[in-house]
């Protein structure tokens, strides 16, 4: 054979598809799971980590406490396959509804919990006066009072009020969120707190 030849490109052969079965879908990998089998859920979990941590991630905000929450849901559908109806959407849609709930409630959980703290880091910044008024207002005004007194505040001294006292939100996310500084912040609380005692007639 010439040397020429055996340098000749070998032809291609024309590629033909397998006949190898196609990854199955999200449905039914739950139906599988639902049965107590252990692969389908890695394969259900390499489906669904991604969109489940992503959503969680947008509502909890703290990368760790996401990552928490979204084993959480991983772990809830691998025990609470069987409640999966697709007739009532698809397996990533329930999935997500999961994700969303428990993310809410870890918000809801860390903000109860951080409470007490949030309000000495209030007092610190405003000092005694705006301390009494933040309690004459959260412990001794009727809801309604309140709201009829929240419409002769100034339209920043109100959000800022509301995010704070309503929202739950720190002094620094109230800031953040207003993309205002934390001193002009302070003084639209203090303000807008002192116009609601005078309003309500509360004395200190």
């Amino acid at each position: 054979m010439d040397e020429s030849a055996r340098r000749r490109p070998v032809a291609s052969v024309p590629f033909e598809p397998s006949d190898a079965p196609a990854a199955p879908t999200a449905e039914e990998l739950m139906a599988r799971v639902a049965k107590g089998d252990e692969r389908a859920f890695e394969l259900l979990y390499d489906q669904l980590a991604g969109p489940i941590f992503g959503l969680v991630r947008r509502i909890v905000r703290d990368a760790a406490q996401s990552e928490e929450v979204a084993q959480e849901v991983l772990v809830e559908l691998w025990r609470t396959a069987t409640r999966y109806a697709p007739e009532k959407g698809s397996a990533l849609n329930w999935a997500m509804t999961l994700a969303h709930r428990r993310a809410v409630d870890r918000v809801r959980s860390a903000r109860a919990s951080t409470e007490r703290e949030q309000k000495a880091t209030f007092e610190a910044a405003r000092g005694r006066p705006f301390d009494e008024v933040a309690e004459s207002v959260t412990a001794r005004l009727e809801r309604s009072q309140v709201r009829k007194c929240l419409s002769f505040l100034t339209d920043l001294q109100r959000e800022s009020v509301l995010l704070a006292y309503y929202q739950g939100y720190t002094y620094r996310e109230v800031a953040e969120v207003l993309s205002t500084p934390q001193g002009t912040i302070k003084t639209r609380l203090r303000d807008g707190l002192i116009r609601l005692r005078d309003c309500l007639g509360v004395t200190a």
